[in-house]
């Protein structure tokens, strides 16, 4: 089980990044081909949404079957056990989530600077008309 969640991991990681070189500040020729190669690899890598979406899924049914540790029977170790399963499992949903929303707006900010793209040709030759 821990795979996934690993994998999952180093593709928010992968998505901060490509977020963070989306939006820095670089030349128009340079920024043109980074956006263009982003696209492509848009459309196989939304994959992460289902997967994230399956297991935010697995996430909920665990919730619903794990056994409560709330009452005197409990140990302290028992009790700790408990506790750090509700930490994992909050975690893993910040990660679900977390990938979910990259995803987006990796694909909503390629999207914008096509259309930039098309409004600044379309304004080049109502000036050169």
């Amino acid at each position: 089980m821990a795979l996934q969640w690993m994998i999952l991991t180093y593709v928010v990681a992968a998505e901060a990044a490509v977020a963070i070189l989306l939006t820095l500040p670089s030349p128009k020729a340079i920024k043109s081909r980074i956006v263009s190669l982003i696209s492509l690899a848009l459309q196989p890598s939304l994959f992460i949404v289902p997967f994230a979406g399956f297991q935010l899924l697995d996430i909920y049914w665990k919730n619903e079957h794990r056994l409560m540790c709330t009452g005197e029977i409990c140990t302290a170790a028992e009790r700790d056990r408990y506790e750090k399963s509700i930490y994992k499992a909050q975690r893993n949903a910040i990660l679900c989530l977390a990938a979910c929303l990259l995803y987006w707006c990796i694909y909503r900010v390629c999207k914008y600077y096509k259309e930039i793209q098309n409004i600044e040709e379309v304004e080049k030759r109502l000036k050169d008309e």
